[in-house]
């Protein structure tokens, strides 16, 4: 069982965590983890990544498709490592979109951004494509 409770923002009272938490099985042991709240990327995000970004890249890159152009962004932004199989070496980006909170993603963005700049393809911001919709 995986339980996820978030906290609002200047709380006064979080009894509902102290009642889960007494609430759990005396006779198993139970691993809780307190982190920060972050936001993953929103759906909005998610879709003028790979509905405006990526789809303007690829119009410029004959015989690339969308999933090429999302691999080869996550691993010029985060890194790659190398992974042995079968025979043969090949690279991986060390970071996923998918994991991004809503600012890295938006820092993600801004990213393909200025190396699309560098090679001459203008990647409009959203808001802009919201305008021009």
């Amino acid at each position: 069982m995986i339980q996820t409770i978030i906290l609002p923002a200047n709380r006064t009272d979080a009894g509902h965590v102290t009642r889960f938490l007494s609430a759990l099985a005396l006779d198993k042991p139970w691993r809780v983890e307190v982190s920060e709240y972050k936001p993953r990327r929103s759906d909005e995000q998610n879709r003028y990544l790979w509905g405006g970004v990526y789809r303007a890249i690829c119009e410029h890159l004959e015989g690339w498709e969308t999933a090429d152009v999302h691999e080869y962004c996550l691993g010029e932004c985060y890194g790659w490592e190398t992974i042995d199989g079968l025979g043969r070496k090949r690279l991986r980006p060390v970071r996923r979109s998918s994991k991004l909170n809503k600012q890295e993603f938006s820092d993600y963005i801004a990213f393909i951004q200025r190396r699309m700049a560098e090679h001459g393809i203008y990647i409009p911001d959203p808001d802009a494509n919201e305008e021009a919709a």
